[in-house]
This record gives structure tokens, C-alpha cells and sequence, in this order.
């Protein structure tokens, strides 16, 4: 079992949801970045996302995608990030996973990011627009370098593609709750728990969700069904808001907290009006 299989276990055997938080990395820029990471930490998520910028992203919605341009034009690299992960993991708990497109990582050279990543203290990675079909080169170079694989599941998917998309899957099976892009919603697709009860017939690999959630609330409603709950949009949302990075600190340790009490909330009564 990796770290990353290892923090839902904990967050399991606690009777909870785990909370997985994104952030892109280098934003709003270096220096700070890495002081946000270590608040989200402290806060009580139990996995972090760490966002690699880039300028075509795939699946980012407007608010990740500023966040991105913002972070690559105060500089923002893919060694860069990596030597900030590698700067505050000596305080960071939570495992970290790199999220990402193909194209940064494979400039980096395949071999040389899961070297270089792993080093760092990089416990998985996420490439949002590799193929599983595609994936067999990365797979077996982050198997080699130690590092969990996480692949993104979608509404669309066709059960027949559930085991190929699984079979590669080492970290965490993430689901999307929706079509389309990253973003804050009101609520969550109804089809949601279906889905999710659809992904676990096939395996034992945790099985998280996001896209769209965004309040304990819909924390709570995920972790109902889910192994836990993945949020993003939201907390950028927080850190851009602010003007001065003590602000930015404070604000994103007291969205993560809100959200990590959702992970320990019963499910809502009305969690189907949640999931509308």
C-alpha cells in the first residue's frame, strides 16, 4: 500500500471521507506557494493536490486556469515546483500528488520527472489528458521510480472501460462528478452515487470524486457514498480573493477546515437535493 492508498485507509478507519484539496502549484507565485501548501496541511486535508501550471490546459475551468497563467508568469517551472515540494515536505504530512497535463512532464523528460519528483517527495501523479490506452510508458516509469498513478473517471465512461481505466490506477480512482471543466457549483449531479456505486463493482482502490464540490455540505454528501471528496475551484477561489499573502494563509486554513468538518458530518438529510 502507497501513501496515498494509505490516507484514505486512515481517514476509513477513522469512520470518515478522506479530503483531498488542489492548489496550483507556484500560485500566486514560488514563495508563497509553498507556505499556502503547508496551511492546507495544517488545516486537516489528508491528501494534496498539488497543480502543475500550464498554459492549454485540458479540464480547467476560468478559475484554475488564471491561477495557472498567474503562477507562470511569476515564474513558475516544473523544476521549480518540484524544489518547492521538496522544500516543505519536511512539514507537509499529507501525501502529495503532482496534477497535470502531458505535455510539461514529457518536455521534462518521463524518467527524469518520476526521478526527480519521487526525490522531491512526490507520492503520485495525476496527468489529466494521458489516455489510459497510451499510458503504458508513464506507468511503468512511475511504478519504477515508486510513485502512485491516479486516473480520471467520467460520467461519460463506458463500463467497458472501467477495468483498463482501473487496471492502471494506483493511487486513487477519481471521478468526475460531471461533464465539462473545474468549477464551483451550487450542487452536485444526482447521479453522482450511482456512479460511484458503478466504479467500486469494479474495484477495491479508493474512489474519490470532484469536479464541482465545493461546501462541507457537498463534502459531506460525497464522503456518504465516496472515499472521499476532492476540492479545488473553491479554495484558488479563496487564495485569489485576497490581497496580502498573511490573508491568503489565514483564508485558505479556514476554508480547508470547514471542509475537512464535512468529511466528518453525517451525510445531509436532503443529500439528494445536494446532488440535483
Amino acid at each position: 500500500m502507497n501513501r496515498v492508498q494509505e490516507a484514505f485507509a486512515k481517514a476509513r478507519d477513522e469512520g470518515r471521507g478522506a479530503l483531498v484539496i488542489y492548489l496550483t502549484g507556484g500560485f500566486p507565485n514560488l514563495d508563497e506557494s509553498g507556505e499556502l501548501f503547508k496551511a492546507i496541511d495544517d488545516a486537516g486535508a489528508d491528501i494534496i493536490e498539488v497543480g502543475l501550471p500550464f498554459s492549454d490546459p485540458i479540464a480547467d475551468g476560468p478559475t484554475i486556469q488564471a491561477a495557472s497563467q498567474q503562477a507562470l508568469t511569476s515564474g513558475a517551472s516544473v523544476a521549480g515546483i518540484l524544489e518547492m515540494i521538496s522544500g516543505i515536505k519536511p512539514e507537509v504530512s499529507a501525501p502529495l500528488v503532482i496534477m497535470g497535463c502531458y505535455n510539461p512532464i514529457l518536455a521534462y523528460g518521463l524518467k527524469e520527472f518520476a526521478g526527480d519528483a519521487a526525490a522531491a517527495g512526490v507520492s503520485g501523479v495525476l496527468i489529466a489528458d494521458l489516455p489510459p490506452e497510451e499510458s503504458d510508458d508513464w506507468c511503468a516509469t512511475a511504478a519504477a521510480g515508486g510513485l502512485a498513478t491516479v486516473f480520471l473517471l467520467a460520467p461519460t465512461t463506458k463500463s467497458e472501460r472501467f477495468d483498463q481505466i482501473i487496471s492502471r490506477t494506483t493511487g486513487f480512482v477519481y471521478v468526475l462528478s460531471r461533464q465539462g471543466v473545474t468549477g464551483v457549483r451550487d450542487a452536485l449531479p444526482a447521479g453522482v452515487p450511482d456512479l460511484v456505486t458503478r466504479v467500486k463493482q469494479h474495484t477495491r482502490i479508493p474512489v474519490a470524486v470532484g469536479f464541482g464540490v465545493s461546501n462541507a455540505r457537498q463534502v459531506a454528501s460525497v464522503c456518504a457514498v465516496a472515499d472521499g471528496a476532492i476540492v479545488g475551484s473553491a479554495v484558488v477561489s479563496v487564495v485569489a480573493e485576497q490581497e496580502t499573502a498573511d490573508r491568503r494563509v489565514k483564508a485558505v486554513g479556514e476554508i480547508v477546515s470547514q471542509l475537512a468538518r464535512g468529511c466528518r458530518a453525517p451525510a445531509p438529510s436532503d443529500a439528494k437535493q445536494q446532488t440535483t
